[in-house]
């Protein structure tokens, strides 16, 4: 699942017509995968990470490592983590279009001494990261933008983050609370964070399972509120559980094609919040259960569905791929933070899915998709779609190509960022 070397460049005509059947290991989980980097370069110890996802916004994580003075050694499946001297001067980390990495950067090099200068590419450039920056600045933490207030690029003065109470409004990303939560396990005094208002609260609850594997100490002290401990962090061996989040799009395909897929590398216990769209499957139609340590897909008729995905926004696309062809009509709402993403993917989706013959109506912060195509034949014209450089918006508008004759995906290549895998497993799935 880590190799990258099928990952098509040229546009990919989709082939229609075909059950999903097979097995497959999942990718390891991206989530995961960047909470155990960023905890190694705040434990400043020695860490053997044990099956990490190797893919595009990794691999710039694993970068920005060596940066801040870690050896980086990459072994069969795993990756050692050695800290080292730490580098003299100004430091320039590139975060390339990698959110997540980001946001947990803007907050650990607070606490990390050193003169560090955050930038990506320009729609990184467009990704808010002002909430944020307010919260450490109440914590005491010096950062200053470098161009437009509230984005990237970011110049942080490391070891300024002191400690106390602050307040975060978390209602555009999860990822700011992740932050800060990490950071202030290495401040040298307790924090309190108050958060009025939060989205993808189960990223959340990832990134508290992550810390406690690092013996770090965060309480969940009241609905709404988060305290911190100061945390000397160990390192050691972790492994990183299969990713539900690429799960979702083999499932997708058996659900979409009445195919069965078998799922290797998931755990049943995972705090992952995309393991609800395994819920949202079953309410469509589709069969979804354990069989011993796989997990089973097996399509069914769908029908159409209403979906709150405020805490599972990755898997908006992919639910709006199922809609066009399940009886009825899917709304899919309070999903106003994916036009921040890696496109604004309601837009995306919408314009492609109109683009390709779909009746959808988008709102400030949904998508109302009606089963046109359920009993209906679909429009069967080669149509190219373009993904906005966005690995979700591709990896789900390819799900709609296997029952729309004629879906060809611009750049597949952007699956790299979390699945670089992705055509390959798609291919064998299909049996081609």
């Amino acid at each position: 699942m880590t190799d990258s070397s099928s990952t098509p460049v040229e546009p990919f005509a989709v082939p229609s017509g075909r059950r999903a059947r097979g097995r497959l290991r999942v990718p390891s989980s991206k989530s995961l995968t960047h909470r155990y980097f960023n905890l190694a370069l705040l434990s400043g110890a020695p860490v053997v990470v044990e099956r990490p996802l190797f893919a595009e916004d990794t691999r710039l994580f694993l970068a920005a490592l060596g940066r801040c003075g870690f050896q980086v050694e990459e072994r069969d499946d795993e990756v050692r983590l050695t800290p080292e001297e730490r580098p003299a001067g100004e430091v320039e980390i590139f975060c390339g279009n990698a959110g997540t990495m980001l946001r947990f950067l803007v907050a650990t090099l607070t606490v990390i001494p050193g003169r560090w200068r955050l930038d990506g590419v320009p729609r990184l450039r467009e990704r808010p990261v002002g909430p944020l920056v307010d919260a450490l600045r109440s914590l005491g933490a010096r950062l200053d933008y470098l161009a437009e207030p509230g984005y990237i690029p970011l110049c942080i003065e490391g070891g300024s983050l002191r400690g106390g109470t602050t307040t975060l409004d978390a209602g555009e990303s999860s990822q700011y609370l992740s932050a800060i939560l990490m950071a202030a396990l290495r401040a040298p005094e307790p924090v309190m964070v108050e958060v009025p208002s939060l989205t993808s609260r189960p990223y959340v609850d990832v990134t508290l399972a992550a810390a406690t594997a690092f013996d770090g100490h965060i309480e969940r002290v009241g609905p709404r509120v988060y305290r911190v401990r100061p945390s000397a962090l160990r390192g050691g061996r972790l492994r990183v559980e299969g990713d539900y989040s690429a799960a979702c799009y083999p499932a997708a395909a058996a659900a979409l094609t009445g195919g069965e897929v078998l799922l290797e590398g998931l755990s049943p216990d995972s705090r992952q919040g995309d393991r609800e769209l395994m819920d949202l499957l079953t309410e469509m139609g589709a069969e979804v259960f354990w069989k011993g340590e796989l997990l089973r897909v097996r399509g069914g008729e769908l029908r159409g569905i209403k979906a709150d995905l405020s805490d599972m926004p990755d898997q908006v696309p992919t639910l709006a791929a199922l809609a066009p062809f399940a009886q009825g009509e899917t709304l899919i709402h309070n999903v106003a933070h994916l036009r921040i993403k890696e496109s604004d993917r309601l837009e995306a989706m919408a314009t492609e899915l109109e683009k390709l013959g779909a009746d959808v109506r988008e709102g400030r912060d949904s998508l109302w998709i009606p089963g046109l195509w359920s009993e209906a034949e679909p429009p069967s014209e080669s149509v190219h779609v373009d993904p906005r450089g966005d690995h979700r918006i591709a990896m789900s508008l390819a799900l709609v190509g296997l029952r729309r004759p004629g879906v060809v995906i611009d750049h597949p290549e952007v699956v790299s960022k979390s699945y670089p895998g992705f055509w390959r497993d798609l291919m064998k799935i299909l049996q081609i």
